[in-house]
C-alpha cells in the first residue's frame, strides 16, 4: 500500500488500496485525502497528547482466564516520541500499510494505522498497528469513525479480519469490546512475544 494507488475524483474518495485521510473540522468529517508525505510529515504528531492513566490491567490466572489485577502506569509521550511514531505512520504509509487520520483546526487528533501484510492460516488478518485519539478528543466519536474506516479498507483490499494486540488495562479492554472486538481465534505467536500483556484480539470484518 503506497503512493501508487489511484487519486481520488472531485468529489468522491476513490482509492484501491490506500484510504484517505479524514479532517475533522468542529469535529465533523468534511474532507478526505490520502495519507501521503504530502500531507503528513514528522511534525505532524508535536502537539498531539498521548497520555493514559493505568491502575488496573486484565491477567491469565493459573486456570488461564482473565482477572483484574492492580497494575498501575501512566504512558505520557513526550516530544522526541511522538516524533518517532510519526516516522513510524509515514514509513508504513510508504508500502507497507495505510492510515486514517482525524483532524481539528490543522492538528492531528486521532488516527489509526493498518499493516498490509497479510497472515493467518488461510491470509485471514491484517494488523492494526497504532490506534490513537489525543487525550482532549476523546469520548466524541472520533476513534469509533477511525476504527471503522480502518475496517472498511482492510476488508476492501482482502482482508476477513482484523488482528489486535491490545493493551490489557481495563479501559482499553472496554473500549475494544465496545466496538465488537473479541479474543483472536489465531494467536500470531511472534506478536504475542514482542507484547506478552497485551490481549490478542480480532474484529471481524
Amino acid at each position: 500500500i503506497g503512493a501508487n494507488s489511484l487519486a481520488p475524483a472531485a468529489t468522491t474518495v476513490v482509492y484501491s488500496i490506500a484510504p484517505p485521510f479524514l479532517n475533522f473540522s468542529t469535529m465533523l468529517f468534511n474532507h478526505s485525502v490520502f495519507l501521503t508525505e504530502n500531507n503528513f510529515n514528522e511534525d505532524s504528531l508535536d502537539d498531539f497528547l498521548r497520555h493514559q492513566v493505568v491502575k488496573e490491567c486484565w491477567r491469565k490466572n493459573s486456570n488461564n482466564e482473565y482477572v483484574l489485577v492492580t497494575n498501575e502506569d501512566v504512558e505520557d509521550w513526550d516530544l522526541y516520541k511522538r516524533k518517532e511514531v510519526a516516522r513510524e505512520i509515514l514509513h508504513k504509509i510508504a508500502g507497507k500499510g495505510f492510515a486514517y487520520g482525524a483532524f481539528c483546526e490543522e492538528k492531528v487528533v486521532g488516527y489509526i494505522l493498518v499493516s498490509n501484510e497479510f497472515f493467518g492460516s488461510s491470509d485471514q488478518y491484517l494488523e492494526l498497528l497504532l490506534y490513537h485519539v489525543s487525550e482532549t478528543y476523546r469520548r466524541r466519536g472520533i476513534g469509533k469513525r477511525l476504527f471503522k474506516l480502518a475496517c472498511k479498507t482492510a476488508k476492501e483490499i482482502g482482508a476477513r479480519k482484523l488482528y489486535i494486540s491490545a493493551h490489557s488495562s481495563k479501559e482499553s479492554q472496554a473500549a475494544y469490546q465496545k466496538l465488537g472486538c473479541i479474543e483472536a481465534a489465531e494467536i500470531n505467536q511472534v506478536i504475542a512475544k514482542n507484547e506478552p500483556y497485551d490481549v490478542q484480539m480480532e474484529s471481524i470484518l
